[in-house]
């Protein structure tokens, strides 16, 4: 499988920080040169602009973050079938495309608020947590209320993914 290019990469890293980052962690999450960072953010902002997508790439203060566009905000407030923020919504995003993952590895992800995220999506009952067996940290999967609520089949979100130990 072919590694993805910068661009891939950097929408990722956007997209799961769910914050803004500074072109120097963007560089190291990347494992590219700062000045091919750079260059490569000024060509996906352009061509975001140009596709006039529902995102943008926007800097502010040096850092740069991936966010809905302002005039689409009560249009996706009204479709959330749920009062979760945007930033949990992401965790849970996350949480989903993973199928599972430990907290650890999520917080690093997503940074030291995806804490007050699982909080918010246990207390919620969207997810599930168990307590790793041979770790300090937690395992976290999709609960049936997930399922239920976005209407996500189970089987499909855990189609060849081994229970957690």
């Amino acid at each position: 499988m072919p590694v993805p290019s910068l661009a891939a990469r950097l929408e990722a890293i956007l997209y799961l920080k769910g914050r803004p980052i500074a072109i120097r962690e963007l560089a190291e999450l990347a494992k590219a040169e700062q000045q091919e960072v750079e260059q490569t953010l000024v060509a996906l902002i352009t061509s975001y602009d140009q596709r006039e997508t529902a995102l943008e790439i926007v800097e502010h203060k040096g850092r740069y973050c991936l966010q809905l566009r302002p005039n689409l905000a009560d249009l996706v407030q009204n479709l959330l079938p749920v009062n979760l923020s945007t930033a949990t919504l992401r965790t849970l995003a996350t949480i989903a495309l993973k199928k599972r993952i430990l907290q650890s590895e999520l917080v690093d992800l997503r940074g030291s608020g995806a804490y007050d995220h699982i909080k918010e999506l246990l207390a919620q009952d969207f997810i599930e947590r168990r307590r790793q067996t041979d770790g300090r940290s937690y395992w976290l999967t999709l609960s049936e209320k997930f399922h239920r609520t976005f209407s996500v089949l189970p089987e499909l979100t855990t189609q060849g993914v081994a229970e957690p130990a």
